[in-house]
C-alpha cells in the first residue's frame, strides 16, 4: 500500500488516465446509451432545426402578408435581407446549428454528475476513494470524460448540420479547431459545475432534477437559439454572463463568419476563465466533500 501511494503521488496522471479510460469504455461499450447519444443530434437538427427554418418559410411562399401579393423574387429578396439582418447569416438553420453545438455540449456535460451518483450507489466510488488516487483526480477524470463525450456529439451534430444544408462558405480547418477549443472550455466548466452538485447526493432523481434546473435556464437565457437582441433588457444582462452565449458566439464567428456580440478574443478569454475557475473550485470542493 505504501508503494502504491508513492506511485500515485509521483505519477498522478496514472490514476487520472485509469479512471478516465474506465468511464469512457463504460460509455461506448454500452451500445444502447451510445446509440441514443449519437443519434440525438440528428433528431434535434432534423426535427427542430428544419421545422422553424425561417428562410425556408419565406422562400417557399408560406409567409404571406394579408392583402399584399408578393412575387417570388420579392419574397426571396425580403427573406435574404431579413435573415441576414436578424441572424447575421444567410439562413436561420446555419445560425441554429452553430448554437446547437453549445447546447449539445451542455447536455453531454450535464450527465457527468449523474454517473458519479450511480457509481456511489453501485459501490464503485467507495472502492476508488480507498485507493491512493486523490479525490480531485476522481472529479477531474469525470470532467475529462464528459468533455470527450460532448465533443463527439458536437462533431456528429456539425456533420449532420452540414448534410442538412448548413452553409460552408466560411468553414476552415483553423475555424473548426478554434470552434472545438471553445466547446472544450465550455464543457470543462459545465462538467465541473454538474460534478459539484453530485459530490454528496445519492439520489439520482434529485441529480436529474438539478440537471434540468440548471440546463434549461442556461439554454434559453443564451443566444444559442435566438439573438440576444430579441430578449428583454434584464435577460440580455443574464445572457451576457452566460458561458453558453460566448461559446455559441465564438462558434458562429468561426464557422459562419457572423458578426459577434464581442470579439473572438473576448469569447475565448471568458470561456477560459470560466473553465479554469470552476475546475479549480470543483477540485477543491471534491477534496472536502466527496464521500462514499
Amino acid at each position: 500500500m505504501t508503494e502504491a501511494r508513492t506511485l500515485a503521488k509521483s505519477n498522478p496522471f496514472l490514476g487520472l488516465w485509469t479512471l478516465f479510460d474506465k468511464d469512457l469504455k463504460g460509455w461506448y461499450k454500452n451500445y444502447a446509451t451510445l446509440f441514443i447519444a449519437l443519434t440525438q443530434p440528428v433528431v434535434w437538427l432534423a426535427l427542430y432545426g428544419k421545422a422553424i427554418d425561417y428562410g425556408t418559410i419565406f422562400m417557399s411562399g408560406s409567409f404571406n402578408i394579408p392583402g399584399v401579393n408578393l412575387s417570388k423574387q420579392m419574397l426571396d429578396s425580403l427573406a435574404k435581407q431579413f435573415i441576414q439582418t436578424t441572424f447575421g447569416t444567410s439562413d436561420y438553420f446555419s445560425f441554429l446549428t452553430a448554437g446547437m453545438l453549445a447546447f449539445i455540449v451542455l447536455f453531454g456535460a450535464s450527465f457527468s454528475g449523474v454517473t458519479l451518483v450511480f457509481e456511489r450507489r453501485g459501490g464503485f466510488l467507495s472502492k476508488v476513494i480507498t485507493t491512493p488516487v486523490s479525490r480531485s483526480v476522481i472529479v477531474s477524470s469525470k470532467v475529462l470524460s464528459g468533455v470527450i463525450k460532448s465533443l463527439v456529439q458536437a462533431a456528429i451534430l456539425l456533420l449532420v448540420g452540414v448534410l442538412l444544408g448548413m452553409q460552408l462558405s466560411h468553414i476552415s480547418v483553423l475555424g473548426l479547431l478554434e470552434t472545438f477549443i471553445a466547446l472544450s472550455l465550455l464543457a470543462i466548466g459545465l462538467s465541473s459545475i454538474f460534478m459539484m452538485t453530485a459530490l454528496r447526493t445519492t439520489n439520482w432523481q434529485l441529480q436529474l432534477a438539478i440537471m434540468n434546473f440548471i440546463s434549461l435556464p442556461l439554454l434559453f437565457a443564451s443566444n444559442a437559439l435566438f439573438p440576444v437582441k430579441f430578449m428583454p433588457t434584464w435577460m440580455q444582462f443574464i445572457a451576457s454572463l452566460n458561458p453558453m452565449s460566448y461559446a455559441a458566439d465564438a462558434t458562429r464567428q468561426q464557422l459562419l463568419g457572423s458578426p459577434g456580440m464581442v470579439n473572438l478574443q473576448a469569447d475565448f478569454a471568458f470561456l477560459g476563465v470560466f473553465a479554469i475557475v470552476f475546475l479549480v473550485i470543483g477540485s477543491i470542493l471534491s477534496t472536502r466533500f466527496l464521500s462514499r
